[in-house]
């Protein structure tokens, strides 16, 4: 983060000091792990439903942090903090975005003829796929910085932007959302130079109430766009095309081909490892490309990424080169690991919807061609009233797609895969994850590809960890 005085970020966030100015500067990382404090850091005390940072102020202050930003002072001043160190706000999480909102508001102010660029993504479906893709083909462009993993809600996002410092050219930013409002609010704290909404798909449906909620809520990061803003966006997804609407300024759209677009894909095709191969056509010319990553899919994440770099000036023959030589950069997202003992793992246990769960089939479909393909799914979270269907018709499309299913803590999964079940195909359940590993491992045998996804609430990425974790050498 920038340079600022303790008594400044309390003034920034709407706070006080819970003593008198101890003359603390901030001049390190914004951290919420107090493990990660260090000389000169702010450490941001949340409490959630498992621990309570304010427990660990002492212990972060004690690593030199600057000071902690809580919203209840007793019990760390009963402990013996400082309280000059101490900025007391109503809401931590809230202060925390005013204080990234202030701090990238200085940054442009301080550059005002090349300001700091924001690059934010969206979508209901690869947005950590397409964050990772961008900040791989926008990193010569200058100092980036990009979120690991999905740092993308209203803690993710503004610790990201408070890594931020005068040398940074550009942002690339992740922003979900599972209510209407959501984006309107990171877009507050982090207005885009180029906003990218990739697809409205049927993640979040029981929060959002509603496939045109998550529309309303996907255009909010087109609205909150700077003036003069690009939009970038598919123009195969006809709710996302319509966002054009929307944007203050321009707009650039991608697509495979089905509709007009200024940056598309044709030729698509797949080989035996199940890397997207096809020709990217831009008004700037056109380039093979053949993707590091697995599944048909990511030709879109590689397009809206591509369309980006583009309209930021980063050349087409470097695109291309970018997009064949980066492979997953975020961990349980479409990672193939071929084991020593002949299994293939195809790990995408990060999250699950019914649109990637689609998407997840198809690629062990192409990947697991000739092998025994075993699709390994949990439950898909936030569902609401579509839940029970839409878990029978995804074990459905496995029961289509695997020789074996099993289900992980999902019933309708499962009875939607026996209902389709053809052909053989055989049909497990699981009642968690140490069931599903004890299965496994008496059924997993040279030569069968495996895939594991489900939501992250369901654990299955913990699986995934197991199945491919170094296994001890056998002795002789």
């Amino acid at each position: 983060m920038i340079t600022m005085p303790l008594a400044e970020v309390a003034a920034v966030t709407g706070g006080h000091l819970a003593g008198p100015d101890a003359g603390a500067v901030v001049d390190g990382d914004v951290v919420a792990d107090s493990r990660a404090a260090g000389p000169g850091s702010l450490f941001a005390a949340f409490a959630g439903a498992r621990a309570d940072g304010h427990d660990h102020v002492p212990a972060a202050l004690a690593a030199g942090a600057a000071g902690a930003l809580v919203s209840a002072p007793g019990a760390v001043l009963a402990a013996g903090a400082e309280p000059g160190r101490l900025v007391v706000v109503p809401d931590v999480a809230a202060a925390l975005g005013a204080l990234a909102r202030h701090v990238l508001a200085a940054l442009r102010a301080a550059r005002p003829t090349d300001p700091p660029r924001v690059v934010a993504v969206t979508g209901s479906v690869g947005k950590t796929t397409t964050k990772d893709l961008l900040a791989r083909l926008l990193a010569p462009l200058g100092p980036l910085i990009a979120p690991p993993g999905s740092f993308n809600n209203e803690i993710g996002l503004p610790l990201t932007v408070l890594r931020a410092d005068h040398a940074t050219t550009t942002l690339v930013l992740e922003m979900g959302a599972d209510h209407v409002g959501n984006l309107a609010y990171l877009t507050s704290v982090a207005p885009p130079d180029v906003a990218v909404v990739l697809v409205v798909g049927r993640a979040h449906l029981g929060e959002f109430g509603g496939i045109e909620n998550v529309a309303r809520a996907k255009g909010e990061l087109v609205s909150g766009l700077l003036p003069g803003g690009t939009a970038v966006l598919n123009a195969d997804d006809p709710r996302v095309a319509v966002m054009g609407a929307l944007a203050p300024a321009r707009v650039v759209t991608f697509g495979r081909g089905e509709r007009p677009a200024d940056v598309r894909a044709t030729g698509v095709r797949l080989d035996d490892a199940g890397h997207p191969t096809f020709t990217l056509t831009a008004p700037a010319g056109s380039a093979e490309v053949t993707l590091a990553l697995v599944g048909e899919h990511h030709v879109t994440n590689a397009l809206a990424a591509a369309a980006a770099a583009l309209d930021l000036g980063v050349r087409l023959p470097a695109v291309a080169a970018a997009l064949a030589g980066a492979g997953p950069a975020s961990p349980h997202r479409m990672a193939v690991t071929d084991r020593d003992d002949g299994v293939r793992v195809v790990d995408d246990a990060y999250n699950a919807n019914p649109d990637s769960v689609r998407a997840a089939l198809a690629a062990l479909t192409t990947l697991g061609a000739g092998r025994r393909r075993v699709a390994v799914l949990g439950e898909m979270l936030e569902l609401g009233d579509a839940a029970d269907a839409e878990h029978r018709a995804a074990g459905a499309a496995a029961a289509r797609a695997a020789d074996v299913v099993l289900a992980v803590a999902a019933a309708p999964l499962a009875a939607g895969a026996r209902a389709a079940a053809a052909h053989g195909t055989e049909v497990r359940e699981a009642g968690d994850v140490d069931d599903a590993a004890d299965q496994l491992a008496g059924l997993l045998r040279a030569g069968d590809v495996v895939l594991v996804k489900g939501s992250n609430g369901t654990g299955l990425w913990r699986l995934a960890d197991r199945l491919t974790a170094p296994r001890p050498a056998v002795p002789r």
